[in-house]
């Protein structure tokens, strides 16, 4: 495939250099950062974006912020950690920062948390190649699989959780094809994953979100495969917003609605998915130029879909069925 892990995310002489999600399929930019608070940004901005891949990149600016000493390496934690409020990845992987820097003292603080974050990268690109391998069972000959938002290696800083399914099928059965939902307000699906289908020879078309419906009562959908943000205890999953109206779609018309995820991405501690917090974005990306000026704007980032509407998740461990209970 044409996006390796280090194309997407890498230390590089002690600084971040992440690839601009922001300005894809267009122009293909890197940016390079060298102090944490700019990080926080571009994980806000989303010039990277994807539960695992914002992991990744804040496990990285840790160890960017390292080189400034143990402070400013916990201030960076703290920072990198409210950056966005919905993916548990991002405070998860600076869990595992903190855990690594706990073990070492200060001499050999940067070595060891730069070793630190690129390992958790490679175990976080393992994960996906594995939920692959284990979702790719689960598609028929000749799947036509519908998917949300971008659940792939850009998502993931490597191969990817939804597409991970969709690359490891494909391996096996050229004849898949892919439903690239447009995925409001942001266009992650037209712009991201349309791109990365088309960079692997993956047969796919554009839909706007509205034609899934109507997708699934023609029997033209085969399977609903999304990735997830965050997922309770119970099996409740977040993700971006329009999912939730997909497993509805999918149950009304008999279609299994499948979850991709890593361990990483699944929170113990919460029990449901009421728990979960939701990011609400600027009302700008809902309105941009189209909307009469000052026309108030409801923007979600994220919904949660029920486990009840979830036909399994499927974890690097293996297909998980309801009901769930996850630990």
């Amino acid at each position: 495939m044409s996006l390796e892990p280090e194309s997407i995310a890498r230390l590089d002489d002690g600084a971040l250099v992440l690839l601009d999600q922001t300005l894809l399929p267009g122009e293909r930019v890197e940016r390079r950062y060298d102090t944490w608070p700019p990080i926080v940004e571009a994980i806000r901005s989303m010039v990277v974006r994807g539960a695992p891949a914002i992991g990744v990149a804040a496990a990285y600016g840790a160890a960017v912020a390292a080189r400034s000493g143990r402070a400013e390496f916990e201030r960076a934690c703290d920072g990198l950690a409210a950056a966005r409020p919905t993916a548990v990845n991002l405070a998860w992987a600076l869990a595992q920062m903190r855990q690594a820097a706990a073990e070492v003292p200060d001499e050999q603080l940067v070595a060891h948390l730069d070793a630190a974050a690129r390992r958790l990268h490679a175990d976080e690109v393992e994960r996906c190649r594995l939920i692959g391998a284990h979702g790719a069972a689960l598609m028929p000959a000749g799947a036509r699989i519908l998917t949300h938002c971008n659940a792939g290696a850009l998502a993931t800083g490597g191969y990817g959780t939804a597409l991970g399914i969709v690359r490891s099928a494909h391996a096996a059965d050229a004849s898949i094809s892919v439903w690239v939902d447009e995925t409001r307000p942001l266009l992650q699906g037209a712009r991201l994953t349309a791109w990365e289908l088309e960079q692997d020879g993956i047969d796919s078309t554009l839909v706007t979100d509205s034609m899934a419906g109507w997708l699934m009562a023609q029997g033209k959908v085969d399977a609903v495969v999304t990735g997830a943000d965050r997922i309770a205890r119970n099996g409740d999953a977040a993700n971006k917003i329009g999912t939730y109206a997909l497993s509805v779609l999918a149950q009304a018309h008999a279609v299994p609605f499948y979850v991709a995820a890593p361990t990483s991405t699944i929170d113990t501690e919460l029990a449901a998915g009421a728990e979960i917090p939701i990011e609400h974005r600027a009302a700008d990306e809902v309105a941009g130029e189209s909307a009469p000026p000052g026309v108030p704007v409801y923007n979600p980032a994220f919904d949660v879909t029920p486990a009840r509407n979830i036909s399994a998740i499927v974890t690097e461990h293996g297909v998980l069925r309801p009901p769930f209970h996850l630990a």
